[in-house]
């Protein structure tokens, strides 16, 4: 009788492997914001290009001097700490200082993502956390926003936002229409502005497969719907909407900052309900809040729910099944018992 031998190679995990790596998804994540950062270079100037630089030349530098002041190897060669300074400088008005930059880095950085072990181990997003530190230290500045180049010759320098005008008693002048406010002909954070670049840079993103439309998808989409239904005196529900969805943060945050790894749900279903909590609290305070915006705070308190989402939303392993799980859970309680 002629017997067969057969081998099985039993390597390590994982045995599926990609060129794909940290600084390859970070260098994906900068090519999709270059459209909006050469927008707000064209809109607002070259005081736009000096705050990127600084923000980005900071947050390189603190990740260094960290690393390097408390022995640990270095990792700026990961591009993260670039993302984090272009994304800090992209949520601050054209009206906002260098020297702001290199502080709501540091507490970006430093506070925020190194602290608590660096890439992977944040709990918030870290630009987003350096724009709240910023909003509480330097409150009168961080809301003073400035028109755009092409309008300058409209109303002077200074300039409300769109949603300033939306939530409030006045109402929403000529210039900021849809088109305006689709290319980014508007005043605003330098890197909010055009909802079409950044709407090509989320494409991109999905494309590669670096975020999964579930959170940017749920979010936007909460926002349309809850917009559409409530409606605002002075715009018909179709126009409320519109005006919402272009305006503000909203892109900014939904494609960049709500899809970060280390502070959004793994799950599936969890990514959209974690899309949904940000869209329907982005609304809430849009309504109902002090300021007009409210994107950054709800993706902030949404990413302190990611946990529990991914807790309720556990994914199965691999080959077992719901008997399989009953059963585990069966044993366990026995052996309480």
């Amino acid at each position: 009788m002629i017997t067969k031998e057969y081998t099985f190679d039993a390597s390590y995990q994982p045995q599926v492997r990609t060129n794909t790596d940290t600084s390859r998804i970070m260098l994906d994540v900068i090519i999709a914001l270059v459209p909006a950062m050469i927008v707000s270079v064209l809109m607002f100037g070259a005081k736009a290009l000096l705050l990127l630089l600084v923000s980005v030349a900071s947050a390189v530098f603190w990740e260094w001097g960290y690393r390097k002041l408390m022995k640990k190897h270095d990792t700026i060669g990961d591009l993260s700490a670039c993302v984090t300074g272009v994304l800090v400088a992209m949520v601050c008005p054209i009206s906002a200082q260098w020297w702001m930059m290199v502080v709501g880095t540091f507490f970006a950085i430093v506070v925020v993502k190194q602290l608590y072990g660096g890439i992977g181990k944040n709990f918030v997003n870290p630009a987003l956390a350096g724009r709240a530190f910023m909003m509480a230290s330097w409150a009168a500045i961080m809301t003073t926003w400035t028109v755009p180049n092409s309008l300058a010759g409209i109303d002077g320098v200074s300039a409300a936002t769109p949603l300033s005008y939306l939530y409030g008693t006045e109402a929403m002048p000529e210039y900021f229409s849809f088109c305006n406010l689709f290319i980014g002909n508007v005043s605003g954070c330098i890197g909010e502005v055009s909802a079409l670049a950044l709407l090509v840079g989320g494409i991109y993103l999905i494309a590669r497969k670096v975020i999964s439309w579930r959170v940017p998808v749920s979010f936007i989409g909460t926002v349309a719907v809850l917009t559409l239904i409530f409606g605002h005196e002075g715009y018909s529900n179709v126009e409320f909407m519109v005006y919402n969805l272009l305006s503000g943060g909203l892109m900014l945050g939904a494609i960049f900052m709500a899809t970060d790894y280390s502070s959004c749900p793994t799950s599936l279903n969890g990514k959209l309900l974690y899309g949904f909590g940000c869209g329907a609290l982005t609304v809430l305070i849009r309504y109902f809040g002090s300021f007009p915006e409210g994107v950054s705070y709800a993706i902030l308190i949404m990413n302190l729910c990611a946990w529990a989402i991914d807790k309720g939303f556990r994914n199965r392993q691999f080959g077992v099944t719901k008997e399989d799980i009953k059963a585990a859970k069966k044993a366990a309680k026995e052996a309480k018992a």
